[in-house]
Formats: C-alpha cells, structure tokens, sequence
C-alpha cells in the first residue's frame, strides 16, 4: 500500500472537513472523535462535494440533499444516497497526514 501526504495535522479543526486532491482524486480529510479520516469527496447521490458539509456522530453531511455517510466505512445513513462512498486508509507520521488511494471499502 502506498500512502501520500494529504496535508499536515495542524492544519485540519476539529469536525471540518478539509478538502485535498491526491493523483486526481478529491478527498475529504475530516479530524473528528480522536481519529483522522480520508473518504472520497463527490456524493454519490448528485456531484457535489463532501467537505462542504457538517461532520456529526462520525458521518459527513452531504450539504445539498442531506444523506450523511459515515466516514468510517462510506455508507449513506439515508435517503437520498443509496450507494456507499469510498474510504481510504490514513495513518500519521508526526505531523502528517498520509493517505493510501487503495479503498477500504
């Protein structure tokens, strides 16, 4: 598995998704409950991008029509999204956030 810099730690708050492209891929970077997530940052519901919404309960809101995916495993809570988004493994070194494009689910 190799894994690239996303960004660094310090750079990402707490429930705000930060948005990074990786060898053309968007991903959405979210810190949230004590743990850094890497999940694929176009809905699959309509083509619209992830870290513009809420992160709660570890799920992120999808801003235009709600479905909330959990950045855990990128499956939608609800409707209007059916299909699961991917995840991507992370680890950290130091102050970098290290991203593998290899799904997860």
């Amino acid at each position: 598995m190799t894994f690239v810099r996303a960004c660094g730690l310090s750079e990402l708050s707490e429930d705000t998704p930060k948005r990074v492209e990786l060898d053309g891929t968007p991903v959405s970077v979210v810190h949230t409950e004590g743990e850094v997530f890497a999940i694929n940052d176009i809905c699959s519901h309509a083509n619209v991008s992830l870290s513009e919404g809420e992160v709660e309960d570890c799920q992120i809101e999808c801003w235009l029509h709600g479905s909330a995916f959990d950045l855990r495993t990128g499956k939608p809570s609800g409707l209007p999204a059916t299909r699961p988004v991917p995840v991507y493994p992370v680890k950290i070194e130091g102050d970098d956030v290290l991203v593998s494009l290899t799904q997860e689910s």
